[in-house]
């Protein structure tokens, strides 16, 4: 299942990430599907190519703020720095408290797309951090 014809997210591919490419091994693709500036509340669907994974990262918020995954499609990955990696799938939910040094991707063998929600706080920022290395990545 190398070949993006071969994969149909549920709420569509979108547009090659180009702008967060630099924070990424691999190519993604990214749909907003609300806008914050409309609604409040920022949804994106976030599509990975087999073996893609962004950077380790962290959601910074002096108040609320942090990350949750809604996985749709495929199977992937998420880390916690210092804990195992943690398989994902269709259904899984991650909830990512802000401050937490994290990444998340595509197992090697899967194209996979999670919804990413960008949870409400303040002072809320992305530090995005060093490549997640071949050997830390799951096999």
């Amino acid at each position: 299942m190398s070949d993006k014809s071969d994969f149909t997210p549920m709420f569509g591919l979108g547009s090659p990430n180009d702008a967060y490419a630099q924070y990424f091994i691999g190519n993604s693709y990214l749909k907003p599907l609300t806008s914050a500036a409309e609604c409040g509340v920022g949804l994106a669907n976030v599509t990975f190519e087999p073996g893609c994974r962004n950077n380790w990262h962290v959601h910074h918020a002096s108040k609320g703020g942090g990350q949750i995954l809604i996985c749709t499609d495929g199977r992937g990955w998420y880390q916690e720095w210092g804990k195992e990696p943690r398989a994902l799938g269709s259904g899984d939910v991650v909830v990512i408290p802000a401050g937490v040094k994290h990444w998340h991707g595509a197992a090697r063998d899967s194209w996979f797309s999670h919804i990413a929600f960008e949870a409400p706080g303040e002072d809320c920022t992305n530090e995005w951090l060093e490549p997640v290395s071949d050997e830390d990545y799951p096999a």
